[in-house]
Parts: C-alpha cells; structure tokens; sequence
C-alpha cells in the first residue's frame, strides 16, 4: 500500500477516536425586562464561545413567575429580583443552591428631552408634567423600587393622578421614548451605554428604595442540562460581567 493511502488512513482512524463533540443545546431562558440589552450581547458571545443557543423571552418577573408555575418550558430565570428565584426554589421549582446575584440595578428618573429632569429629582415637586411612567409594582421590581422612591420622597400620593403604568420596565420606557410621558422611572441600563445618558435624568439614590439584587436560578426544567449549566457558568465570567458593567449595573 503506498505511504499516501497509509496517511490517509491514519487520519481517519485519528478522527474516528476523538471523543464525540457534546451536542449544542438550545436554552429556553425567562430574562427581566431591564436586562434586555445586554442578554442580547452576552446571548451572541455565548453562542459563539459555547456552540449552545439561547431562546431569550424579555417579561415582567412577576408574569414570568406565573407561567413558571403553569409549566412554561424556561431553563433559567434570569429575575429582576432575589425573591422571586427564592421562592421558585422554596416551591420545588428550582434547583436550590443554583441561585446567585448577577447583577445589582439602579433606578433613574429619565426623561428623553433634555433639561427636563434636574439633577436632584427635584421635578418630581415642582411638576410641569402631566404623565410620569413607571412599571407596574405589582409585576415589576423596578416598579415597586419608583413607588419606594417616591414614598420616600414624600411625593407619591401627589402624583396619583399624573402616573402611567407599564407592564413591564421595557413598556415604561417606550412611554417615555415615544414622548406619551414626559419623564418616568426606568433602569439606567436602558438609558445608559459606557457612562452616557441621552436626553436628561437623575440617577435616584439607593437610600430611597430597597437594593435591586438581580438573581439568576436554574429551574426544574434546566436541572441536568448541559446548556443550563453552561450559560450559569458563563455569567459569572469575565466577559459577561464587563458587558453588565458597561449597562450601568453593579456586581
């Protein structure tokens, strides 16, 4: 046999015993509404350096709580909160010790105009606005965080009749993107790109409302799953942690 059949051979065989590659999963994942932006980032980098796909579904974390329990078929749930994925835990519905924070988030009064919102929120007592948006505090943590915040600054039952509700924090902002509100509460990662601010707003001290803890936990239905495992991993890596930090996001 010549010494190119040979070769050949010896090459194929070579193939023939690596080890299989393990097969790409693809990973259905609840994301808060205010972490959009970079779960579209990190979902492209994920992809890309682990082979595994992500079927993002952007929501309220409240109405994903909802349909978690009604069977929904999400791997992860990546909360707006820490209470939330707690109690998925404490119900059997998520895998206990999956759990961590993965990203802390911050509150800002926005406007998309500038000079509308001052650097001491001190709009919200002078007025001069008829809409102000924030996301429903029943569903959204980032709504119960602008009730806090506006509770706390002794304003909240003023402003009453002036309050458009959202959904969910992504709906809040489009009120106030598309000018139907003049100013509303949102998360600085929707404003904020690498430090800068469109339009004008006021980024609402932590002494106002509760901290924002954002916890990830793998549900009943990502338990064992390779591509589950794999994007927790990933999250806590630094290339995921630079992209939630370049949004505004504490660690």
């Amino acid at each position: 046999m010549k010494a190119s059949h040979l070769a050949v051979l010896f090459s194929i065989a070579g193939v023939l015993a690596l080890p299989p590659r393990a097969e790409a999963d693809e990973v259905p994942v609840a994301v808060a509404a205010n972490f959009t932006a970079p779960m579209q980032q990190i979902a492209a980098a994920f992809e890309k350096d682990t082979g595994h796909k992500l079927q993002p579904s952007f929501g309220a974390t409240g109405k994903f709580y909802a349909q978690i329990k009604a069977g929904a078929p999400f791997e992860i749930l990546l909360a707006a909160d820490d209470e939330t994925p707690a109690k998925l835990v404490g119900e059997g519905a998520a895998v206990a010790g999956s759990e961590f924070t993965y990203a802390i988030g911050k509150l800002v009064l926005w406007s998309a105009q500038p000079a509308v919102v001052d650097a001491g929120g001190e709009v919200l007592r002078k007025g001069g606005f008829e809409h102000l948006a924030l996301a429903n505090p029943k569903l959204a943590p980032y709504g119960a965080a602008a009730a806090e915040a506006m509770k706390a600054l002794g304003v909240f039952e003023a402003l009453q009749p002036k309050l458009v509700v959202g959904e969910n924090i992504a709906q809040t902002y489009q009120y106030v993107a598309t000018g139907n509100a003049l100013l509303g509460f949102v998360a600085l990662s929707q404003v904020s790109k690498n430090g800068r601010i469109e339009g004008s707003a006021w980024v609402v001290p932590q002494a106002y409302y509760r901290p924002i803890r954002q916890d990830a936990v793998i549900l009943g239905k990502g338990k064992d799953k390779p591509g589950a495992a794999a994007l927790m991993h990933y999250l806590r890596g630094d290339k995921a942690k630079a992209i939630i930090q370049s949004y505004g996001y504490g660690l």
